[in-house]
């Protein structure tokens, strides 16, 4: 168990290292908490720097920068999970880093990732490294011919993967080529029924926490909607909570972590992937629970004791991508919905640019 520490008291700044949606939320979470926050992101005016205190424009690996923002912060965190290991491992020399650069180093790398899930006893899809055609070959070969063919690292919003199904040799001539010629991993299909996530919270207590599931929709990699409840049994749901505690207790984790999760016919559960933030699937918390995703994490970092994760209204986010930003009017129009638009200047198709929840009546 952590130990416990004392908390950070209101007045004091907090850093975020990343400027994107994700900050934005966490700053104004930490402000409604009495926090001051301060942001690391090379990009000017990005979404979170229009809500924080002050911005440092830098990358995220910059030394002066980094030891501007230990010097400057009594605690720091981040809003994503490619922030480079080396800088927050450096960072922790000199102020609190929450959640750990472990927890980095593990969600990076795919490979990495599933054999740590695995060896806390946690299912997941089978899986190949991959370096080379004739390794791709085999593998599918192993799967039958089929599997989702994924870059170790940076990939994001189904982007670096390819789906191969009933495959053969010549399907994989020059795939590891034009997948960038990176280190890449072959994971076998999973007959799942629907995908699910979780948003789990650990304080510095070691204090466990999590909401209820969300039953997510993906398109084209990107999440479009994530409806709670989840339509799976009470043991399903207890069983993700139960995934995501083991998750955070090998972690010696402290914040919030989301955990997606496929749910096979018969109610188990396996991996898909995890992500040592706050999540897109827990945006829904804002609106449907007293106590939102973003404020737990700022309340794990800050040392405070975490909040209710009990959700008062059944709800459904749905992501606003692109163009879709160009209907806030009409949504702002329609009773129980809670609208939250990310400052974003330019629109691009596939950029997430708001989402919204809306609340059911029971």
């Amino acid at each position: 168990m952590t130990d416990k520490k004392k908390p950070i008291p209101a007045g004091e700044t907090i850093g975020i290292i990343g400027g994107g949606q994700l900050g934005r939320m966490l700053a104004m979470a930490a402000a409604r908490l009495g926090y001051r926050t301060i942001v690391l992101e090379p990009e000017p005016d990005c979404p979170a720097a229009q809500v924080a205190n002050r911005q440092i424009i830098a990358a995220y690996d910059e030394p002066a920068a980094l030891d501007e923002l230990a010097g400057s912060t009594a605690a720091i965190t981040y809003e994503f999970e490619n922030v480079p290991v080396k800088a927050a491992a450096e960072l922790t020399q000199t102020v609190p880093v929450y959640p750990p650069p472990r927890a980095l180093e593990v969600s990076q790398d795919r490979l990495v990732e599933k054999s740590f899930l695995n060896k806390a006893g946690i299912s997941t899809a089978s899986y190949f490294p991959v370096d080379g055609d004739a390794e791709l070959a085999a593998a599918l070969s192993a799967f039958g011919g089929s599997g989702v063919l994924k870059t170790r690292r940076l990939g994001y919003d189904g982007k670096g993967q390819r789906v191969f199904r009933n495959a053969s040799a010549s399907d994989v001539a020059g795939v590891h080529a034009q997948m960038g010629g990176v280190p890449l991993i072959l994971e076998s299909l999973v007959p799942f029924v629907r995908e699910i996530s979780v948003i789990g919270v650990r304080g510095q207590d070691g204090r466990l926490a999590a909401y209820d599931p969300a039953e997510n929709v993906h398109h084209g990699g990107i999440l479009r909607s994530s409806t709670v409840p989840a339509a799976i049994s009470p043991e399903t749901a207890s069983k993700a909570r139960e995934t995501a505690f083991a998750i955070m207790e090998a972690l010696d984790y402290v914040g919030v972590i989301g955990v997606e999760l496929f749910v096979l016919e018969d109610g188990s559960l396996v991996a898909n992937e995890i992500a040592p933030r706050v999540h897109n699937s827990g945006h829904w918390t804002e609106a449907a629970s007293s106590i939102s995703q973003f404020e737990q994490h700022i309340r794990a970092v800050a040392g405070l004791p975490l909040g209710d994760t009990t959700r008062h209204s059944d709800c459904i986010m749905e992501n606003l991508i692109g163009d879709e930003a160009s209907r806030a009017p009409e949504l702002l129009a329609e009773p129980d919905i809670v609208l939250h638009l990310y400052g974003k200047a330019h629109v691009r198709p596939g950029r997430k640019m708001g989402h919204f929840t809306r609340l059911k009546q029971p």
